[in-house]
């Protein structure tokens, strides 16, 4: 996916436009949970185009002297990571020299770049950002992030630059294989288990050009099926951009999740399951992808049956939220038990990808709302009417009702519970939609 970062000196309205666009109810598609929300980044669709839009860390030197390395590095790594940039400055305090070096930088780089001019109101005041003309820019967007003045215009002409593709391959552009995304914390092995299931003999091998620059996907064939393995190599530097480097490696993370049909959440079996583990499993929930936990070094675990039983126990309790998701215990280095995982995503992936007519969901729901009816709301039965299967990729069930605002989460999950049984989907998430009955229905 796109990643379009908003870059330009402290204090001109970066975050406020970040939040402007954020809050727009046409362009937020959701916040990313957990640990990141504090570093705002968001997934954007504007005019039919979808990115993510990062703020960033202000530009700024400490009076004549040199820019501070740690600083600079951030900035160098935002501008090399974005796909788009977008240049922020301060139209009431004027042109600074720290906005002529950002912009230096950003030419360098040569991405696509949009220069907006801050704190303008309206159309009077565009005589404030005149001096910025000097910077030798085709076009400078006046603009409000506090008011909105310019900011749809200033959206518009970006998401003309994104591509139709941008990224997340569209069911549409369905041609038969599956796509499997290795995610997880650096050094848990994703890079041994790629090369472990890539080097295979009988696997067919071939390297396509991924969405993320410099970052390389394989396709592959195994028993007839088709595979795509989605690259997630995540950066890694060590220093005082840590924290800049973590949250560019969320974002191609969640790239590579959104582009995927199974993410196989790979563990250390030694350090056991951390926070951050977590974090990355709930963005594979958030988005309704479909999911295998991998377990990498399951060689250099203690055999002892009571630590083994603890272990996995403990595993399935952290991960409770996912309870669809098959657990697998291997060794990328050794190869231990790696064959059974390409069988597992193939079986998931067929439950993820499984579509049930009208007429077998509709038996289903019947039975469930015998089985337990639905409880009482403001002195009303809740009733349901029909149901039906929108779609798949995950299998999405859309349930007509007298009051859809009024499901209880627990009545939600026993739904959820009896689909997934009746339907044989043990092993993908299921996405369930209540709407209310039409006007003419009594």
């Amino acid at each position: 996916m796109v990643l379009v970062a908003i870059i330009g000196r402290p204090n001109v309205g970066k975050s406020t436009l970040y939040n402007r666009i954020a809050g727009r109810r046409r362009a937020l598609v959701d916040d990313f949970p957990g640990v990141t929300r504090d570093r705002n980044q968001t997934e954007v669709v504007w005019d039919e185009k979808r990115f993510i839009l990062a703020d960033t860390a202000g530009y700024g030197v400490s009076g004549d002297s040199a820019l501070e390395e740690g600083t600079l590095e951030q900035v160098r790594l935002t501008i090399e990571e974005a796909d788009i940039l977008l240049f922020v400055a301060d139209a009431k305090t004027g042109l600074h020299p720290e906005d002529r070096s950002l912009v230096q930088l950003a030419r360098k780089a040569a991405k696509p770049t949009f220069f907006a001019a801050n704190k303008i109101d309206g159309p009077e005041q565009a005589r404030h950002m005149t001096e910025f003309f000097e910077l030798g820019l085709d076009r400078i967007y006046p603009i409000s992030a506090a008011h909105g003045f310019g900011v749809g215009e200033l959206l518009t002409d970006l998401a003309e630059t994104i591509p139709e593709a941008d990224g997340s391959l569209s069911e549409k552009e369905d041609t038969g294989e599956i796509r499997m995304a290795i995610i997880g914390r650096p050094n848990v092995g994703k890079s041994t288990l790629m090369n472990r299931i890539l080097g295979e003999p009988r696997v067919i091998v071939s390297p396509v050009p991924g969405t993320t620059r410099d970052a390389v996907d394989s396709t592959f064939e195994r028993d007839g099926q088709r595979y795509l393995l989605i690259d997630t190599a995540g950066i890694r530097r060590k220093g005082r951009v840590r924290e800049k480097i973590e949250k560019i490696s969320v974002v191609k993370a969640l790239e590579s999740i959104d582009r995927s049909h199974v993410a196989l959440i790979l563990l250390d079996a030694l350090e056991g399951v951390t926070d951050q583990d977590l974090h990355i499993a709930g963005y594979v929930q958030e988005r309704f992808r479909a999911c295998v936990i991998g377990i990498n070094k399951w060689d250099m675990v203690n055999k002892d049956p009571k630590h083994v039983k603890n272990l996995k126990a403990e595993i399935r309790e952290r991960f409770r939220f996912l309870p669809h998701a098959p657990i697998l215990t291997f060794s990328a280095l050794s190869g231990q038990r790696v064959g059974k995982i390409l069988p597992t995503i193939r079986e998931v992936f067929g439950q993820y990808n499984r579509r049930v007519t009208t007429g077998l969901v509709n038996r289903a729901l019947e039975q469930t709302v015998q089985k337990h009816e639905p409880p009482m709301v403001a002195g009303r039965r809740l009733k349901f009417y029909y149901a039906t299967q929108s779609s798949v990729r995950p299998p999405t069930f859309v349930l007509f009702c007298n009051r859809p605002d009024a499901i209880h989460f627990s009545y939600e999950r026993y739904l959820t519970n009896q689909f997934r049984e009746a339907f044989g989907l043990s092993m993908s998430p299921i996405r369930m939609v209540f709407r209310g009955r039409q006007r003419n229905q009594d």
